[in-house]
C-alpha cells in the first residue's frame, strides 16, 4: 500500500492559499526607475509528497512604482510558509501573485534555488511585467 503524505491534495487551491498581508510604505522616488534587490537564503516550506522541509535560497528583483514592500511582514509571510506543503513551481508563482498584489512594481522577478533533494537541484524563477 502506498503511504501518502497528509500535504498531497492541497495543491488545487494553492491560489486560494490565504496567506499573511505583505505591507508597504511610500516610495519618495517613484518618478525614478531603479531596482531593489532582496535576497532569503533562509527559506522553508514543506515537500507535498514527503512533509519533510524543503530549503531554498529566493531571489526577489523589483523596479518599485509607488510603494516598496516592508521587510518585517515579508519576513512574517515567509515564514508562514514553514507548515505549507507545495510544489517549487507553485511556490515560485504564488510568491509573484503575492509580491505583485502587495506593492503594483513597474518589474519584478523572482527566483527560487532549492537545496537538492534526492540528488536533483530545482531553479524556479516567474517575472512580471507591469503596464508601460
Amino acid at each position: 500500500m502506498k503511504k501518502t503524505s497528509s500535504y498531497e491534495g492541497r495543491q488545487k487551491h494553492i491560489r486560494a492559499l490565504k496567506m499573511p498581508d505583505i505591507e508597504v510604505w511610500e516610495n519618495q522616488y517613484p518618478d525614478r526607475d531603479y531596482v531593489v534587490d532582496l535576497a532569503i537564503p533562509e527559506f522553508t516550506c514543506i515537500c507535498p509528497k514527503t512533509a519533510l522541509p524543503d530549503f531554498a535560497f529566493i531571489k526577489v528583483s523589483y523596479r518599485p512604482a509607488r510603494v516598496c514592500l516592508e521587510l518585517k511582514s515579508l519576513k512574517l509571510y515567509l515564514v508562514e510558509y514553514r507548515n505549507v506543503g507545495i510544489f517549487h513551481e507553485h511556490l515560485v508563482n504564488k510568491l509573484l501573485d503575492d509580491f505583485v498584489r502587495a506593492c503594483h512594481p513597474r518589474w519584478m522577478r523572482i527566483e527560487v534555488v532549492m537545496n537538492p533533494r534526492g540528488g536533483i537541484g530545482t531553479t524556479v524563477s516567474a517575472e512580471y511585467r507591469g503596464k508601460s
